[in-house]
């Protein structure tokens, strides 16, 4: 009897270290992991952007149904954003005077691990439709932490590399479930929003270390300027 409590001793204390070291890992490592990859895609972007490596739109079609050189030219399409790749910087600053997170392309696992993650099918920055970009409330990094935090009337600045983009949160955080996806339509359901126009979703999981349910920030396009410009008002004050 003894050795069936002993061992029943050892085994309880065996299975409460794994699970302080898995919480451990959770709150710790997978940070620590995140914080330098989130990093690194950064640094990796104002690099390509101090060489003049930033996307280029789409060229003009020519030949057969080209406009007349009278004609106005034709707005050339975006260049796509590239699969897993970052693409932009993030600052919000209700979540902190240095907080800043890559937004790269897709919302898979890996990708989330790195910062946040724009939506496939979503608009392009300052384009017309919905921006949508979906990020960890907690683990990795925990960016969106204090996401239930803003409020109407928040920035949430966006470099590409040559614009800044400013949009204005208006409404508070919004709670949904994850099988609600007309949140990131173009006109958002059940968003303040009627009409197309240019908007962003902030996406995350709720509760805090749960995911049953989703929260939910929409902003509008509040101002653009050219990166040479320095940074905006948002950010300087």
């Amino acid at each position: 009897m003894r050795l069936v409590v002993r061992s029943f001793s050892e085994l309880c204390i065996t299975v409460g270290a794994l699970i302080v070291l898995f919480v451990v890992y959770l709150l710790f490592w997978t940070g620590v992991k995140a914080d330098h990859a989130s990093s690194d895609q950064i640094d990796q972007l104002h690099h390509q952007w101090a060489q003049g490596a930033v996307p280029t739109p789409a060229p003009t079609p020519s030949g057969q149904g080209a406009p007349k050189q009278s004609a106005p030219p034709a707005t050339p399409a975006p260049a796509a954003y590239e699969d897993g790749k970052a693409f932009a910087v993030m600052y919000i600053p209700r979540l902190g005077k240095h907080w800043s997170r890559p937004v790269l392309q897709n919302t898979k696992v890996k990708t989330l691990q790195k910062g946040l993650g724009h939506y496939a099918g979503t608009a392009q920055l300052g384009a017309t439709g919905n921006f949508a970009v979906a990020g960890h409330r907690r683990t990795y990094g925990d960016p969106f932490k204090d996401f239930p935090e803003l409020r109407p009337g928040d920035a949430v600045v966006i470099d590409d590399g040559t614009t800044w983009y400013t949009y204005r949160i208006d409404k508070k955080p919004y709670l949904t479930v994850p099988s609600d996806i007309g949140v990131i339509a173009a006109v958002p359901a059940k968003s303040p929003y009627r009409s197309p126009g240019r908007y962003l979703t902030l996406t995350t999981c709720d509760p805090e270390w749960g995911s049953s349910h989703r929260l939910i920030a929409w902003g509008h396009l509040d101002s653009t300027q050219p990166e040479k410009q320095g940074k905006p008002a948002a950010l300087t004050r």
